[in-house]
């Protein structure tokens, strides 16, 4: 057991609406992004069933009815694979108090391909887009500090660190699992280095691993061979939607958290030292402040933005 671990009386099976019953989140502001499908989808009507005020940040609205009964929500375009789209999104923000953003949207396993800036297209729309965004809407999650920043990150970063000597895979040979494992270390990253850098201001960031939910669009560039042997590998523990969505609920809303930033969460707790060869827990490199600073210049740079 780790000295001083943070955990909660939720678990792997809890679902996110088990973990914010109870709450009152009437005249809280969210933005989830990804929000019109899978875990974001699910994310959304579990913090609108609470009274919280969501703007679901994706390329695309909710299907029509995927949000009936819910009145205190609206979509907002963003296209994360576009930095000018990201602009955008931020200035309609504008500043407005923001008490959470939920970096929930992502890619995997896509096939090698850049965006309009150069940049590695995994890690380009799970990380830098993000980075950006997150950003560019500091001033509104100052305002409603004490605020928070949720990452979504994945367990495939335990076999990827950052590859700094080539980030885009312009030299060495492309991987989708790799392009994915690196934006997904990137993200758990992010949030030890944004946490430094703005904790004392009220606003921290947690990355989250959401389990192994493969009922979402996210398996959709896998073959169905692949799919079915992730399937078979990930069957002891698989989650469905309402489990998948509990840790990112729990990482926006326990009290156990407040004023925390910096960790890797994971089954509504603290993430037990991992290795690479078993499911579960988070790697060194995931959390290591150097390379997260080194990350943070590089994408600051990279997205031009104010380090």
């Amino acid at each position: 057991m780790m000295r001083g671990r943070i955990t909660s009386r939720f678990g792997a099976r809890s679902t996110g609406r088990e973990v914010l019953a109870g709450l009152d989140l009437t005249g809280r502001s969210v933005i989830v992004t990804g929000g019109a499908g899978g875990l974001g989808l699910e994310t959304v009507r579990s913090l609108l069933a609470v009274g919280a005020s969501v703007i679901v940040a994706s390329r695309s609205a909710p299907a029509p009815g995927a949000l009936d009964g819910f009145a205190n929500w609206r979509h907002e375009p963003l296209d994360l694979a576009s930095l000018s789209s990201v602009r955008d999104f931020a200035r309609r923000w504008a500043d407005a108090p923001l008490n959470c953003l939920i970096n929930n949207a992502g890619v995997m396993r896509l096939p090698l391909s850049y965006t309009a800036e150069g940049f590695e297209s995994h890690l380009a729309i799970n990380h830098f887009g993000h980075h950006l965004l997150t950003l560019l809407l500091l001033p509104g999650l100052r305002r409603a500090a004490p605020s928070r920043v949720v990452q979504l990150s994945s367990g495939a970063h335990r076999r990827w660190p950052m590859d700094f000597d080539d980030l885009h895979f312009r030299s060495r040979p492309y991987d989708p699992s790799g392009a994915y494992g690196q934006s997904k270390t990137a993200n758990a990253l992010f949030a030890v280095e944004f946490s430094r850098r703005y904790g004392a201001d009220g606003v921290t960031a947690n990355a989250v691993m959401p389990g192994a939910v493969l009922d979402t669009s996210l398996m959709r560039h896998m073959t169905a061979d692949e799919f079915a042997a992730l399937e078979q590998q990930m069957k002891p523990i698989r989650k469905n939607l309402a489990e998948g969505a509990a840790t990112t609920l729990w990482a926006a809303s326990a009290t156990e958290l407040n004023g925390v930033g910096g960790l890797y969460l994971e089954d509504c707790a603290q993430a037990l030292p991992g290795s690479t060869d078993r499911p579960g827990g988070v790697l060194p490199h995931a959390l290591d402040p150097e390379t997260a600073a080194r990350l943070w210049e590089i994408s600051a740079r990279c997205v031009g933005a104010v380090a």
